[in-house]
């Protein structure tokens, strides 16, 4: 059987996304992202055409490294301004059933023991349809308005994450037993006191002492999302992800990228399938070829390629401003997304800009509904992907036209699904229940015996098997 393809709506909490520029066009309604009508009207929208879930997008920080300024991300609405993604979820679960909620957060600057809080309520509120991307940050605007002098080093914000979802898992899986909660009101019992145990955890960066405030949810912990591609972050991948998001630049270099998370998660002990992989792309259809020619066209007049480079430079950490037209960029030492640093050096600023045409530098597919059915195939085919984050180009009209000319080929061919199955996010992707599963590392913490066995441990050792891990 044929691999039916994933599909998230990917979006953000502001007015420029991904492609820039376009919130210029005159049936572009991003400008009202305030209004939650407009996220209860997108997501009832994508469950409508049976979208898997909605990824959002965020930041801390903003884009000053272009120009050494915010002026054009400002003025180009440049992810800024951006709100909180996490406040959303509760009014577009309130009108929808099956769609999923893939929220992101950094962890650099989220105390875990609230932040375990928020991402339960969640859960318990979507019926667990919540999940998770990971991130770590990588804008020094961000760090510095966070109290910081500058960011902590790229590989080290990893390490601090590889602590941060330990403690995660301890209080997400390990701190209420599945059947801590009795609801007994003959008895005046809520729920009992030796179901529910205390995490102490001594770390390198996180100490806490304390009980997790909410009762366990559907998943229990998130659906787990992340999109490092550097050495570390694949690392990091493997150990924890259960879906990944990966750019793309050509069939063979998905491929390659599909094939090193695939060898990640073995590295790390778990099924070589532990992991979906998403790739970003754009779509533009009409009716005809001709027509969607035409649309990508007029959608060229708005798009602005200069926001798209400005975006680029905060992912880089190098100010393309500062450069020619024709001068090549090369590589550099930054605290920025390494991986990205790396795939461009050498690249011109005209070819940057030639790029981002359309404000933005994800695949763009064009084409009639039979031709960008077929391409998204060959895609997941050809580089053995499980799936796209789809980003809006025009807002709604970008996800309207691909639902009502797209889907019902992709469904012809046998390639995406005619029904949501029942059940939470996780099951509704992995077929196999709601929970993490048992070669995770967060199912480990399960086990009182194990949590109360560490929760025993003196911090000396503990700092002492930190440091072990950290050389290895």
């Amino acid at each position: 059987m044929s691999k039916q393809i994933l599909l998230n709506a990917f979006n953000m909490n502001c007015v420029g996304h991904i492609h820039h520029g376009l919130w210029t066009h005159p049936d572009d309604q991003s400008v009202n992202f305030n209004q939650l009508s407009y996220w209860t009207d997108l997501a009832q929208l994508l469950e409508r055409g049976l979208f898997d879930g909605l990824f959002i997008a965020d930041i801390l920080g903003v884009y000053d490294v272009y120009g050494s300024g915010i002026d054009l991300p400002l003025q180009e609405a440049i992810q800024l301004p951006v709100n909180d993604p996490l406040l959303l979820v509760s009014a577009m679960a309130g009108v929808t059933q099956h769609l999923g909620f893939g929220v992101t957060a950094n962890l650099s600057y989220e105390a875990p023991y609230t932040f375990a809080r928020r991402l339960s309520t969640l859960d318990h509120l979507t019926g667990g349809r919540i999940g998770w991307n990971i991130v770590t940050g990588y804008l020094e605007s961000a760090a510095k308005a966070m109290g910081l002098s500058q960011q902590v080093e790229h590989d080290r914000r990893y390490d601090q994450a590889d602590e941060y979802l330990e403690v995660l898992y301890k209080l997400l899986e390990g701190s209420w037993q599945d059947d801590a909660v009795l609801a007994d009101r003959e008895r005046r019992v809520y729920a009992q006191p030796g179901k529910v145990h205390k995490v102490h955890h001594h770390g390198e960066f996180y100490q806490l002492e304390g009980y997790h405030l909410s009762q366990p949810s559907p998943q229990r912990t998130p659906l787990l999302f992340q999109a490092g591609s550097s050495a570390r972050g694949s690392r990091f991948a493997g150990q924890h992800a259960e879906c990944v998001f990966i750019g793309g630049n050509g069939v063979e270099a998905v491929r390659a990228q599909v094939e090193q998370v695939r060898a990640s998660a073995v590295a790390a002990g778990r099924r070589s399938d532990a992991i979906k992989v998403f790739m970003g792309i754009a779509v533009i259809v009409a009716p005809t070829e001709a027509e969607a020619r035409d649309k990508h066209a007029e959608y060229l007049h708005y798009a602005s390629p200069e926001a798209g480079i400005a975006h680029f430079s905060s992912s880089t950490g190098i100010d393309l401003a500062a450069f020619g037209l024709d001068e090549p960029i090369l590589a550099r030492k930054t605290n920025a997304i390494e991986s990205v640093v790396k795939t461009f050096t050498g690249w011109t600023k005209r070819r940057l800009l030639e790029q981002h045409a359309l404000g933005g530098r994800y695949p763009v597919l064009i084409g009639s509904p039979g031709q960008v059915a077929e391409q998204l195939i060959n895609w997941i085919d050809a580089t053995g992907l499980d799936g796209f984050n789809l980003t809006r180009i025009v807002t709604p009209q970008s996800y309207a036209d691909f639902i009502d000319l797209v889907i019902p080929e992709l469904q012809q061919r046998g390639r995406y699904k005619t029904a949501y199955a029942d059940g939470a996010l996780r099951h509704k992707l992995f077929g196999q229940g709601p929970r993490l599963p048992a070669d995770h590392p967060a199912a480990a913490w399960r086990d009182p015996a194990r949590l109360q066995q560490a929760n025993a441990i003196p911090q000396e050792l503990r700092n002492l098997s930190a440091h072990a891990l950290n050389l290895l």
